[in-house]
Order: C-alpha cells, then structure tokens, then sequence
C-alpha cells in the first residue's frame, strides 16, 4: 500500500459539537491482501450494450437476446451517453462534486470510475465478492468507497493531479454484515455505514480507524444521513426506529419508534434533513411520512398523500427561495412505490401539487441554485421526468432505459442526471 499522505486529523470547526476524529474506539489492523492493480485485465467474455442478463445452468452470467427495437414503437433513447461495461444490473450511481466523474456498482460485484462527459472507463474497482450496492465519493473527491452485500467497504484514493485514471487501493474497512449504505461527513474525511445487522459504523481515512460503531437499532438499517451541518447522525431502520446520534457517544440523543403513536410508520424506507439541520422527514413501508423536529425530538407532523402499503422510498427538500431551508417552514417532495412524487409544504402542512409515473418512483434529485426549484424524479417506468417544483409542471421526460432505473444522480454542475439501471447500463442525460 502507497504511504498515507499527509492529513489533518481534525475535522476543523470552532463548535466542539464536530466529529473529533482522535475518538477511536478500535483499530482495524489491515493485512496484504493481495489487490492487483487497478488497470488489470480479465477475460471476461464481450457482452451487448444495453442488454439483460441471465444465469445459465453452469452458473455463469450470459446476455439476453436483444430486444428487437421495431417491438416497441414508442422506445426512444434520448441519453447522450452510455456507459455499458457493466455486466447484469446496476444497482447505484454517485458522482464527484467537482469533476464529470461518476462511481457505479452492479450485480457484477464491480464498481466503476468512469467519465460522463465522454462515457470512458477510468478505472475498475475490485475485491467485492457480492454486489455492489453503494458508491460515495468523499467531499473533497480525493476517495471513493464502495459497499456491498459481501460486507466489505472498500476505499481508493486518487493519486497525483493530472489523470483521473490513477486511483490507489487505499484500505477494506471491517464490521458491517451487509452494507446497506454509505455517506462521507460534508467537511472531512469520515466515514458512515449501515448495515443488515442492526449497527452503524464510524471510520476515519486515511487510517481506516473505527471511530464509532452505533448499536441501538433493532432491524437492518436501511437509511442514514449526516445532518448538513457536520454535527450530528440520523439513523433509521427496518423495525421502524429513528435514533439521532451525537457521533462521540454510542447514546442516542433521542430515539423515535413505535412506542410513540404519533410517529409509527412501520419499516422506514427514507429520510432526508433539511440544509437548516432543524428537520428531518421520514418515509416508511406502509405509505405514512413523519416529520420530526430535530432540536425538539418529537413529530411535528404527519403527511399523508400516498397509498397505504405504498413504500415511500426517496425523500428530498427543494430550496424554491434559492437561500436554503430555515426554521420550520420549506418544501419536501416524497416519492413511492404508487409513481406518486408529492410536493409538501412544510409551513402548513398541506400537499402543492402531485407528480405522476406509470410505476414505482426510485430517486427524486433537487438542482442547486440557481435553479433549485428544478426537480428530477426517477422510476420503474423507465424514465425520468424534470419538474418545475413551484407549479407542478412537467419540464421534459427523458426516456432511454430498457428496465427499471434503480438510481440517478446528478452532474456536478447540475447540467446532467446520470443514472443506474436495471437493464445493465449507466445513461446521461442533459438537463437543459
């Protein structure tokens, strides 16, 4: 492994309330295992771009026959990139926050750094012996982490400055059974992961030190979020329990569940934190979304414009003034399996207008300013629509997928969404 360079082990702030990365609770103790260099080559066989895939009876995955394009008149591809090296389904994309890079993961148990303004593979990320189901680029994009239902966490970090082709294994982070997602703190270089088994880890990279590892849930933890200004974590799982943490200590702040009638919403399948840090808004399985005040610790409401038993699986705040959220008020969009997207505004209440799919809504992405009130909705239909989220007026649907689009993400500069599918491939599309 590369010599570690240089690094603060602060995640600097002049509140104590930040993460001090000094509060290790264990040290991971790394062996050679052996990584190859990330340009190897390999002999897998050529497959079709676009295509679906199949398990054959020796076990090996082998493509579909093509869709014959004349079938559906109403196919149409308006992507102006594909990015086909994946093979089988794709299950996650995230991109850079200063270049037109992204990382993908698929059933192919590989993850891939690959250039969105062109579609060129840069680099091919290795050593996951299941899917990979989690992509996340740090703050800075000097590290990538990858997450999979092997368990393993694995981070590169780039070398040099003048090729983006150049990335180092850096370290495998050990202690989650599955990983079910992963986020980086908004200012430095920590870590967070939660997994199947019902805990939550806290690392610090470069050293691959366990700063936390969070236990208080009862079912997989299936979402989770650094609040946006660095200082606290909020978690939520299968059993329907919302626990905000302070990262130096393994005690909640507060826990939320079932024994609160108010917030009940049965397995928790979403949530987002508004940019004020005061807010956040849970999605479960059965269709209820919860609103819960932060520094209170307690539902402030309740919004109900989805289907009972529909899973509310994305949630997302939409800055309409261009200034971010503050206080109590805002406006959240909540997306479920009933290809209903519902814009809420949080000051009354009350729903503003209701988006439609044919099927489930997968993702719902909000553009920065200047052009926050911009909306992208992803969906089992096969594509994605852009909104205007002040009127409820659909801009422009972009069709290109031949499956399911499982995740989007958008460009760093907010002129692309890139997206996962199910159909095997990543598609760019322009957002103007």
């Amino acid at each position: 492994m590369a010599a570690e360079r240089e690094h603060d082990d602060h995640i600097h702030g002049e509140d104590d309330d930040f993460i001090d990365p000094n509060d290790v609770v264990d040290v991971i103790e790394l062996g050679d295992d052996g990584d190859a260099p990330m340009d190897e080559d390999d002999d897998r066989p050529d497959f079709p771009v676009g295509g679906s895939f199949h398990i054959d009876e020796d076990g090996n995955l082998q493509p579909d026959e093509p869709e014959d394009e004349d079938e559906d008149p109403n196919y149409t591809d308006a992507s102006i990139r594909h990015f086909p090296s994946h093979k089988g389904s794709v299950f996650v994309v995230s991109t850079h926050p200063t270049a037109p890079i992204a990382a993908s993961g698929g059933e192919d148990d590989l993850g891939y750094i690959w250039d969105y303004s062109t579609g060129e593979e840069l680099v091919r990320l290795t050593g996951h012996t299941d899917s990979v189901t989690s992509t996340a680029f740090s703050n800075d994009g000097e590290l990538i982490s990858t997450g999979g239902m092997d368990g393993k966490v694995r981070v590169w970090r780039r070398v040099g400055k003048d090729n983006w082709k150049r990335w180092e294994f850096l370290t495998e982070l050990q202690g989650p059974d599955e990983v079910m997602w992963l986020r980086w703190h908004p200012k430095g270089n920590v870590l967070l992961a939660g997994s199947n088994d019902t805990t939550v880890w806290l690392w610090q990279l470069p050293s691959g030190n366990t700063m936390q590892v969070f236990a208080g849930h009862t079912g997989p933890v299936q979402c989770g979020e650094f609040t946006p200004d660095g200082k606290r974590i909020i978690t939520a799982d299968a059993e329907g329990n919302l626990i905000f943490w302070d990262p130096r200590s393994p005690t909640p702040v507060f826990k939320l569940g079932a024994h609160d009638a108010r917030f009940s919403v049965d397995s928790i399948t979403s949530l987002a934190v508004n940019p004020a840090s005061t807010l956040a808004v849970v999605g479960g399985s059965s269709g209820g979304v919860r609103v819960v005040s932060l520094s209170k610790g307690e539902v402030v409401g309740a919004l109900g414009g989805h289907k009972e038993d529909d899973s509310v699986e994305s949630v997302v705040f939409v800055d309409l003034a261009g200034a971010g959220q503050v206080g109590t008020g805002g406006v959240v969009v909540t997306g479920a399996t009933d290809g209903k997207a519902c814009i809420w505004d949080l000051s009354t209440m009350r729903l503003r207008a209701t988006l439609e799919h044919e099927d489930a809504i997968t993702s719902l992405l909000a553009l920065k300013p200047p052009k926050s009130y911009v909306l992208v909705s992803a969906s089992a239909d096969r594509t994605l629509k852009t909104w205007d989220a002040r009127t409820g007026t659909l801009l422009k649907e972009h069709k290109g997928h031949r499956g399911p689009v499982l995740s989007a993400a958008l460009g760093h500069n907010g002129d692309n969404i890139i997206t996962a599918g199910d159909d095997g491939v990543c598609l760019v599309f322009d957002t103007q």
